[in-house]
């Protein structure tokens, strides 16, 4: 009687357990990032009260066994993908697929899957209760190197940017091939200066031949001449540019006041979408694209499916300043959980961190947040199987003292 009873607290503590872990999962059903866990149970070692092996005189009898009850064996997490939730803020960020976040608190590192972040005194990216979100940050010209050492994620807001002067323009559109003789097509556009002064720049296209256009500059009012090389374009019957060869104009250093290096005029090869043609209609050549900007400050940022943070700047740049960093593990379900996320064992691996979307890490949804993946009705499944294990355990107890109580009775 003592053994049934034994084994039947066992069964009663396990079940116990067994609603530990589901009101946790419940009470977490609206935690951003959460996994729900599962109790896996296990029988403990059983008597073995008689067996025999078969000796030629008599016959083998199989092992007369009575188990001693049962064991907690694990508690497993299910990582499956939680739904998101948009929520609009640029800070919030949700992993869609395999990995985590890595955070640091002081020299403790932990993991998570909750990307409810946003932006400290300072420009940290970190977490609500504190811990800084990890990554690599970008150098002056936005080059971020992920196989450099990880470090805190800082988001300047209202830092400034340099100016950047003028060295490449890019120009497109049609000269049209039925124009006459010696007439002219003006166009013009803002250059920068080294140090973000504004310079007026005018090219006049003037046909001088049959399929053929020289290219003028000038700046300033008077105008004042500006020298450029390679300027007389030549086209095929195709319409396409067949000189200058390289297929660009150069001015050289100095020649635009205050640009202090050579400025390249892009004509564009054929076939690309950016060039300058000579088909029939209208002349429609201009400038489209140039590398020039004024000083700017960070207005705001955005955060790419591969977690490179895009900073917006005033003059209209777009800069990368920082890259959240994703930690995956041979062994997820070797991962202790603490509160807030998870911490590294011996169990579970090292991080190996890279960028999101590499690797089999997953991708980065900005502006929303992964919600829990408690699945409420299994739960309440779960709950009714756990509370009918402990009211069958206890119901063994309540045999057994009832059988306890008979054997005493005889002895009267």
């Amino acid at each position: 009687m003592i053994r049934s009873m034994s084994s039947a607290i066992s069964g009663m503590k396990n079940h116990q357990l067994m609603l530990d872990v589901i009101s946790n999962d419940i009470s977490n059903v609206s935690t951003s990032g959460f996994k729900a866990s599962n109790v896996v149970f296990s029988d403990v070692l059983s008597q073995t009260l008689t067996a025999g092996d078969p000796n030629g005189v008599v016959a083998g009898t199989n092992p007369a066994q009575v188990g001693l009850g049962a064991r907690l064996a694990a508690t497993t997490q299910t990582f499956s993908q939680g739904a998101l939730q948009r929520t609009g803020r640029s800070t919030d960020m949700a992993i869609e697929g395999e990995g985590f976040f890595v955070i640091e608190n002081g020299t403790d590192r932990t993991y998570t899957r909750g990307g409810a972040l946003s932006l400290d005194a300072s420009g940290n990216l970190a977490t609500n209760d504190g811990g800084f979100v990890m990554g690599w940050q970008a150098d002056a010209n936005g080059v971020v190197n992920p196989a450099g050492p990880l470090s805190r994620i800082v988001v300047p807001i209202g830092s400034a940017l340099p100016p950047n002067q003028t060295t490449s323009v890019t120009l497109s559109g049609n000269l049209s091939a039925a124009a006459a003789l010696n007439t002219e097509v003006t166009t013009s556009f803002t250059a920068y200066t080294d140090q973000g002064a504004t310079v007026q720049v005018n090219l006049i296209y003037k046909k001088t031949a049959a399929n053929q256009w020289t290219v003028s500059a000038s700046h300033g009012s008077p105008a004042t001449a500006i020298t450029l090389t390679d300027n007389v374009l030549t086209f095929g019957n195709d319409g396409e540019i067949t000189a200058p060869a390289d297929k660009s104009m150069n001015v050289a250093a100095g020649q635009i006041p205050g640009i202090t290096v050579p400025v390249d005029f892009e004509l564009g090869a054929t076939g690309a979408t950016n060039r300058v043609t000579q088909f029939g209609g209208s002349s429609t050549v201009g400038v489209v694209k140039q590398d020039g900007a004024l000083a700017g400050s960070l207005k705001s940022f955005s955060v790419s499916n591969g977690g490179a943070i895009q900073g917006v700047y005033s003059n209209g740049k777009i800069m990368t300043v920082g890259q959240v960093g994703m930690a995956m593990f041979a062994n997820s379900q070797g991962l202790e959980r603490v509160a807030g996320g998870w911490r590294e064992t011996g169990n579970s691996g090292i991080a190996q961190v890279a960028q999101a979307s590499t690797g089999g890490r997953g991708g980065i949804s900005a502006g929303t947040l992964e919600m829990s993946n408690v699945d409420l009705a299994e739960e309440f499944s779960r709950l009714i199987v756990a509370q009918r294990g402990f009211q069958g355990n206890a119901r063994v107890i309540s045999a057994s003292d009832e059988i306890l109580q008979e054997v005493v009775r005889i002895g009267r």
